[in-house]
């Protein structure tokens, strides 16, 4: 099975060395920058394009993995009829595709993923979406060969776990950054919250979310609050965040 590859970036990098590890044969990786495209290329065995005009017709599958909003101009430059078109998003449409192929389907890979981070695609939820059965038959033979955590939801419930995603994942890491260049600030060591994250994420493994929240908050603690929301007195954005995620977890545990 000939693959193409459309796009070089963080998931395009994984993915096409995920692809590789699993022995497929990656034809074509496409960049618009040359260079972005060559550097992963030569790493998997590939040649680099960054014209879309260059795309072999003789492949059987195309995987788009660019920005949302290049989905559908990269899609409709493809000359393709019947070969098996994919795109990688967890918050665009599989219809985007199908007025460009008629077996079309969604990979999306539930993981926060850096190229400079290894990663062990095995441990990947991958979210799969088709357009018809025979498509499902093949995109699930591939998937299966990078991950056993296959799960088949439609568009509209992907967009959901995308947001879900979002929150508990970048939300998360911005209020990780606001408690580093806080604490940074005041010339105390981040590292000494690691083990805490590191407990707090282990917790919900195991437990509802909203069964182990602790914290000022749940407890409705309001002097040491105030005392809070008084030591954020020189960055009003930070105040505004604490005072609504207080509220928010009060009203989560009194509802």
């Amino acid at each position: 099975m000939d693959i193409i590859i459309l796009g070089s970036g963080n998931v395009a990098t994984h993915l096409a060395y995920a692809l590789k590890k699993a022995e497929y044969h990656i034809k074509q990786v496409y960049s618009r920058n040359y260079d972005h495209a060559k550097q992963l290329a030569d790493g998997i065995g590939a040649e680099p394009i960054d014209n879309l005009f260059y795309v072999t017709t003789e492949a059987d599958v195309y995987i788009i993995a660019v920005k949302d909003e290049a989905i559908h101009e990269v899609a409709s430059t493809l000359r393709l009829r019947n070969k098996i078109l994919l795109h990688t998003s967890g918050s665009t449409d599989i219809e985007v595709l199908k007025p460009f192929s008629s077996s079309c389907g969604v990979v999306y890979p539930l993981q926060t993923i850096s190229k400079e981070v290894e990663l062990d695609f095995s441990k990947v939820p991958l979210i799969l979406e088709f357009s018809d059965q025979q498509t499902k038959a093949e995109v699930m033979n591939l998937a299966f060969k990078l991950s056993p955590l296959i799960y088949e939801y439609n568009s509209e419930q992907r967009r959901c776990l995308h947001l879900g995603a979002v929150i508990a994942c970048n939300f998360s890491n911005y209020l990780y950054a606001v408690a580093y260049n806080f604490l940074k600030e005041k010339s105390v060591d981040f590292n000494l919250l690691r083990p805490l994250i590191v407990e707090t994420a282990n917790k919900i493994q195991l437990h509802n979310p909203n069964e182990v929240q602790t914290g000022p908050a749940v407890r409705n603690d309001k002097i040491i609050m105030d005392k809070h929301i008084d030591l954020l007195r020189e960055h009003p954005d930070w105040q505004n965040i604490y005072s609504l995620l207080s509220e928010g977890i009060l009203k989560n545990h009194f509802k």
